[in-house]
């Protein structure tokens, strides 16, 4: 995709500018999860109820992660690659069970997905590089109850998923197209900003590092 942009150096009257798939669609991810609140008319923490009889995991969230889930458009999360650092932290829809359990969806030949199938934790940003963060443990779930939930939840959520781009369905995971993935929060990360470090040694979960 080109765009004609203003040569600055008045040398030429414009140049081209290429962007990368993956930059349209990270662009893409946070432009569209600004106008979940706006356009999509519902809130982040969804009414749903689980409809399966095994006991669910307990996430660890605090109140500061809990009132910025309720207003966030997008998470930025970051895996853990095999030599123990950080990946780079990529924009992604949510929505929040009422255990406040985070879901997302996937497809399965993401390095997200690949890395999450090994046993990777995750680094979570809250609507922004820099929002409030924390570090979780997360799976890939065929629980169907998760699967109904990011399909509700999401056209009600986000504006471009209720007209049918990036819309989750039933056929989608049945065919495995796409993942559910549970993200469950463990603890906080420091307050005051902790930033993405690709490359850099990820935090313990057990306790920040």
């Amino acid at each position: 995709m080109n765009r004609i942009c203003p040569d600055r150096s008045g040398a030429r009257a414009a140049e081209s500018v290429t962007f990368t798939r993956r930059q349209i669609v990270a662009w893409s991810a946070i432009a569209l999860g600004r106008f979940a609140l706006t356009c999509g008319g519902a809130p982040t923490m969804a009414s749903a109820k689980s409809g399966s009889d095994e006991q669910q995991p307990v996430a660890h969230v605090s109140q500061r992660d809990l009132d910025a889930l309720s207003t966030a458009g997008v998470l930025y999360i970051a895996t853990v690659r095999k030599d123990g650092n950080q990946s780079t932290a990529a924009p992604v829809w949510f929505t929040v069970t009422p255990n406040q359990l985070v879901l997302i969806q996937t497809q399965p030949t993401t390095w997200k997905a690949k890395r999450i199938r090994r046993g990777s934790p995750v680094i979570v940003w809250i609507g922004h590089k820099r929002g409030p963060a924390f570090i979780g443990k997360a799976e890939i779930s065929r629980d169907a109850s998760y699967q109904h939930q990011v399909i509700e939840d999401y056209p009600k959520k986000y504006l471009m998923a209720r007209f049918g781009f990036h819309k989750p369905t039933q056929e989608m995971f049945d065919k495995g197209a796409i993942l559910s993935i549970v993200i469950v929060p463990i603890h906080d990360l420091p307050d005051g900003g902790f930033k993405s470090a690709p490359g850099k040694p990820a935090p313990s979960l057990q306790g920040a590092q």
